[in-house]
């Protein structure tokens, strides 16, 4: 299966190796919500996912979340690295807007040069992890390792409570 994204590109430049997963959408083109089950059956853990968690801030700026383990933002942490006292999470219409991806599709890597990406040091509890492909419908599975050097200027911190 070929897949062209901003993301396989990225990766294929830095000649990172990925494999591709494809993620069942529902009949109203949402991903299926047995991702778990899904990712189970290929070998993969669950909680190896990274989400990518899109905020607006008070001063109206995009930032970007990327954490695994299924954690929650912790937002006092957030506020206290982007020195924001409002910050919200990113409306439907306004991740696409920011990332230049669908939600269910946004990965924490080929972004906008102007958004900020913060890394929760949870995304490098796993050697292997999958990422979001750019394209609904397909998500991309990696070494965390391979990841880290893509995300080496973003901070990272504990920003999720797990």
């Amino acid at each position: 299966m070929d897949l062209q994204s901003p993301v396989t590109a990225l990766l294929d430049q830095h000649h990172i190796a990925y494999r591709i997963i494809e993620i069942p959408l529902s009949e109203d083109k949402k991903p299926v919500r047995q991702l778990e089950e899904l990712l189970h059956e290929q070998g993969l853990k669950p909680k190896s996912v990274v989400r990518s968690i899109v905020f607006r801030t008070g001063s109206e700026q995009f930032v970007l979340l990327a954490v695994a383990g299924g954690g929650r933002a912790d937002w006092a942490s957030l506020r206290e690295q982007l020195e924001e006292r409002k910050l919200r999470m990113a409306e439907y219409d306004e991740v696409q807007a920011a990332t230049g991806y669908v939600v269910g599709a946004v990965a924490p890597i080929a972004l906008p040069e102007e958004l900020r990406v913060l890394v929760d040091s949870s995304v490098y509890d796993y050697e292997d992890v999958v990422i979001g492909s750019g394209v609904l419908g397909y998500a991309l599975g990696l070494k965390s390792l391979d990841l880290s050097k893509l995300l080496a200027d973003a901070p990272m911190g504990n920003f999720a409570q797990h």
